[in-house]
Formats: C-alpha cells, structure tokens, sequence
C-alpha cells in the first residue's frame, strides 16, 4: 500500500529481459529483499539492490497494462516506498495497481488526462486520482477523463512536470469507489445496473 506521495525522481538504468534496474538513492535508506517499491505507480518487488540502485522483475502482465513497456534508459521515474503504519498519510490510500493508462491532453498547471471510458464512472470531482504514482485532486470529472491543478512543488519533483501532450501515464483510480460499486450493485434495478455499464 501507497500514499501517492512521492519519495524520490529517479532514472532508468537498465531495462531488459524482464529486469529493471533503476538508479536511486533516498529509497534505498531502510531496503530490503522482498521491499515494494511503485515505479511511476506500479507495486514492483526488489529483488536486488547496492548502494546507488535497485531492480525487480517486470511480469508480461504489468508490461502489458502499464507504460513500463515504453520506458528508456535514462527515463525519470517516480519512485514510493511502501507505506508504514506510522507514517502520515499525505496522499490517498493508493494499491500500486494500475488500471489503465491514460494520455495527456494538455500540461500543468492545469492538468488534463483523457481517460479509458470504464474508468470514468470512479472519477468525481474533488475525489482522488493517481497518475503516475502521483496522488493528485481531481478538479473536473469531465465525459472522457479529468483534469487537476498541479502545484509548481509536484511538477519539479515528479515526472508531472515534464509531461506533454499526447504522453501516457498510468491511471489508478481510488479503490474505495470500486469497493462501494461492487457492495451497491447487488442492490439496483437490473435496468440500473446494465445502464451503468453502458457508460
């Protein structure tokens, strides 16, 4: 579990055969075997680690589903240890899940993200939204996706900053509004329910 709270911009090193090794330094304080860290919003499992890096193994899957698979040497990256018990939670609870991956449609300050339409319908206005591992405000909930304000602090320190049009990133929605769908839907009209899903 995550806060969207980023700990560390950091750069690719590596990425090939399923291995991604990446340059950092503050993550690494308290590292160990078996420690998740996101990339850019994905959970990933370190697996090996020295003094100024870390890899993990990258599944098909995640590949599959996340921009990792577009991911270069040298690439920024935001990096988030998991969350501790006793940390403050800065953020939203956010899994390291991705859902889907969005575009850019225009920058910050004003940030707008198209969105896929199944994951429209748990984006509300003034609700959380994770993009890129970055917990953010949603300021509309527009038909295909949402924009938020990003603060000068969160462009200079996360991969936000230096996002542009027509750049993909990963979407996570908040895991409380996909809990709530699933207790509710038992419970609406069928017409409800298969107009819900249209949308």
């Amino acid at each position: 579990m995550f806060t969207g709270i980023v700990e560390e911009l950091a750069r690719v090193s590596s990425f090939a055969d399923g291995v991604l090794r990446v340059q950092a330094k503050r993550v690494l304080d308290d590292v160990s075997l078996g420690d998740s860290i996101a990339v850019n919003g994905c959970c990933l499992t370190v697996v090996a680690f020295g003094d100024d890096w870390w890899q993990a193994d990258v599944s098909e899957e995640t590949v599959s589903r996340t921009t990792l698979a577009h991911v270069s040497v040298g690439d920024p990256v935001n990096l988030e240890r998991a969350v501790r018990m006793s940390d403050r939670m800065g953020g939203h609870l956010v899994q390291g899940h991705v859902d889907a991956v969005g575009e850019i449609v225009a920058p910050w300050p004003d940030l707008h993200v198209r969105a896929p339409e199944h994951l429209t319908r748990y984006i509300v206005e003034k609700g959380s939204i994770t993009v890129d591992g970055v917990s953010l405000t949603v300021v509309d909930a527009l038909p295909d996706g949402f924009t938020v304000a990003v603060i000068p602090h969160t462009a200079e320190v996360t991969t936000i900053g230096s996002r542009k049009p027509g750049d993909h990133v990963n979407l996570e929605v908040d895991v409380m509004a996909k809990y709530v769908e699933r207790l509710v839907v038992a419970y609406l009209p069928k017409s409800a329910t298969a107009q819900g899903d249209q949308q």
